[in-house]
């Protein structure tokens, strides 16, 4: 098997899970180098690594470059990115500077893998909430012709990154200890509260905030269907990892549920966990750590014709971000195209 040299820009949390899946997976790497904002050393998979600060001259030499998007929201890609490609690189950005522009696939590789055929050297990674909702909701397209969206997260703090877990676990102490709860990285305290507000307030939805822009935008994008009408709420709450969504979808045909569950249950990367009166259903708890995107509590909605619910949960460091980034290169190499 061809081997390739790779390296992973950025050792925040997506970063260093970029790492040890690439490890995980076997990924057929030459070499592996990790470029970051500042020279050090760190510790992934047990492994010690040597990290080198990030210049464009790194990237000479180097076949599949990841970015992981987790070093600040205008992150690597938009400073070496296209540099990059010009060079050779083939760039997977999981950031969020590139999703939209005309030049660049957004891709989810269970879903379109055909838009890979065209790319110019520089392919995005949707967003976390966008991916995990897209695969739950492509098949059921396929089979029942989708009509509208309406979608509720409930999104853990790693989304946020190393400063939000660390501070949710600082707020959980001091809780404990009868101190006082101080919040910085969120506009009020995690621990014990839910926030519905994830980005900043959008310039072109009034009302919606970024991450609610990114669910409507990315998904018309990845799905080919730009006139699709979706209505997203994206909340913050006080859990460590695995975001969570509630999700009402309707559809041009009347969809059956036992016909729904088992196309979900026959599509790649889905678990179907949906035993309701046992109390059985995906939670964040047992899907962290997980590579699929589990879906329960599908029914009917007696609200809106022609329409179902559904409870999407998905580790949102692994599948909403790292994993999906490698399963992009895996789906490259599988399609000869880098």
């Amino acid at each position: 098997m061809k081997k390739y040299n790779v390296c992973v820009v950025g050792v925040g949390i997506v970063g260093k899970k970029m790492v040890e899946i690439l490890i995980e997976r076997n990924f057929p790497f030459n070499e592996l180098k990790i470029l970051a904002t500042k020279e050090r050393k760190e510790e992934i998979a047990g492994k010690i690594f040597k990290v080198e600060e990030t210049n464009i001259e790194k990237f000479k030499g180097i076949d599949i470059a990841f970015f992981a998007g987790t070093e600040g929201e205008k992150g690597a890609s938009k400073l070496f990115g296209w540099k990059a490609v010009e060079i050779g690189c083939i760039v997977i950005d999981n950031g969020a500077d590139f999703r939209m522009d005309d030049r660049v696939p957004l891709v989810i590789p269970e879903v379109n893998p055909h838009s890979l055929k065209n790319h110019k050297g520089f392919i995005a990674n949707p967003n976390c909430s966008t991916i995990q909702m897209v695969v739950a909701l492509y098949p059921l397209h396929l089979e029942f012709g989708l009509k509208r969206v309406i979608v509720s997260t409930y999104q853990a703090v790693s989304g946020t990154g190393k400063k939000a877990v660390e501070e949710l676990e600082k707020q959980v102490e001091s809780y404990v200890k009868r101190e006082k709860i101080v919040n910085e990285v969120y506009p009020y305290q995690i621990f014990g509260n839910i926030i519905p507000e994830i980005g900043s307030l959008s310039d072109e939805f009034e009302g919606y905030y970024t991450e609610e822009v990114k669910i409507i935008k990315e998904t018309r994008k990845i799905m080919d269907l730009q006139n699709l009408p979706i209505s997203a709420t994206t909340v913050r709450v006080p859990i460590f990892n695995g975001h969570s969504e509630s999700i009402t979808a309707q559809f041009e045909k009347a969809p059956n549920v036992k016909k729904a569950r088992e196309i979900l249950e026959k599509f790649p990367g889905i678990k179907v966990i949906d035993h309701p009166e046992k109390s059985l259903y995906p939670v964040p708890l047992f899907v962290s750590g997980k590579d699929d995107v589990f879906v329960g509590r599908i029914r009917k909605n007696p609200a809106l014709e022609n329409s179902l619910d559904l409870w999407v949960v998905a580790d949102n460091i692994r599948k909403g971000a790292a994993l999906n980034a490698i399963q992009i290169a895996e789906k490259m190499i599988e399609m000869n195209l880098i």
